[in-house]
């Protein structure tokens, strides 16, 4: 079996010499109890990143021919850049392993992954057993953030990131998928095949800073909704329906106070309803405006990443 593992990297310079020994102490012993073979490579993706990050991959793999780089033009995001190590190693491996570089994701759960591969599955998903280490607010969001995409009826494992399996098979059916707007966890549920998960403790960042804050957390999840589904537009269908008969209701309300002369006492009631049907309104535009937004960037047909180079 050649296994490859594809790792996204953005100005992780502190964290990726202890990644690229850990990585390197796991895939020799993997070869060496016959379960991968000889030829596997562990593939650092560069994100376009504005460290050294680059010229450390270039110096693991003059040093070790296990390691592999690809260097994208420019930065593109994490989903990009995880999508252009798949594409480009789908045809050179067996099965991939994608994961993030900041040694977060228990890189002994690759064990377990390569035996469901070896059992038949095509798509091990890596989930979080607990999230007792994060604090109050990352894990209620987190939590807030599954359950909202699972409403949107987006299909995502659940405490599931990007640290999955998948086939060479998997790879090339997620490659038919051609759309910008990438939000894997929701993409390769829709390739389908024979999937299972493997259960793994999350750890503390080795080094550095976390790329995803609040802001990227919440644009990220904003992304993947308005990726995913289009139930957002029928609710704002079903809220203007509701809002139809409502005036309704307010047109017989407003007639009944004309003809008994109480008209002036309705002033605060009308402003309050022009305030409120006019913020509704722009929600409105302004949802319709992203999926449009959208389609605008579908139809360009621009690249999602141009490889720089790329370091076999």
């Amino acid at each position: 079996m050649k296994l490859f593992l594809v790792i996204p990297c953005y100005n992780e310079e502190e964290v990726l010499p202890e990644t690229a020994r850990r990585l390197n102490e796991k895939m020799q012993a993997l070869m060496a109890n016959g379960k991968i073979g000889e030829d596997s490579r562990v593939v650092f993706v560069n994100d376009g990143s504005k460290d050294r990050t680059w010229e450390i991959i270039c110096e693991l793999h003059e040093q070790n021919p296990l390691f592999s780089g690809i260097c994208l033009s420019r930065n593109k995001g994490h989903q990009n850049a995880l999508m252009a190590g798949l594409m480009t190693v789908k045809d050179e491996c067996d099965a991939c392993i994608s994961m993030d570089a900041d040694l977060q994701d228990d890189i002994n759960a690759v064990d377990e992954m390569v035996d469901k591969y070896l059992e038949g599955y095509e798509v091990v998903y890596g989930v979080r057993s607990s999230r007792k280490k994060d604090s109050f607010f990352k894990r209620t969001t987190a939590q807030s953030f599954y359950r909202m995409m699972k409403m949107m009826g987006v299909e995502v494992v659940y405490n599931h990131a990007d640290y999955r399996l998948m086939s060479a098979r998997t790879l090339q059916g997620l490659s038919e998928f051609e759309e910008v707007n990438l939000f894997l966890r929701g993409i390769v549920p829709l390739v389908g095949y024979k999937s299972t998960t493997v259960l793994y403790e999350r750890g503390e960042r080795f080094a550095g800073k976390s790329k995803y804050p609040l802001k990227k957390m919440l644009a990220f999840a904003f992304e993947g909704i308005t990726s995913m589904s289009i139930r957002p537009i029928r609710l704002i269908a079903t809220l203007g329906i509701l809002v139809f008969l409502g005036s309704i209701g307010i047109l017989i309300y407003s007639l009944i106070r004309h003809f008994l002369g109480h008209t002036i006492e309705g002033w605060t009631f009308l402003a309050v309803s022009i305030w409120a049907l006019g913020g509704i309104q722009l929600l409105a535009i302004g949802v319709i405006g992203e999926y449009i937004g959208k389609v605008y960037l579908e139809t360009k047909h621009r690249p999602k990443y141009l490889i720089a180079e790329y370091l076999k």
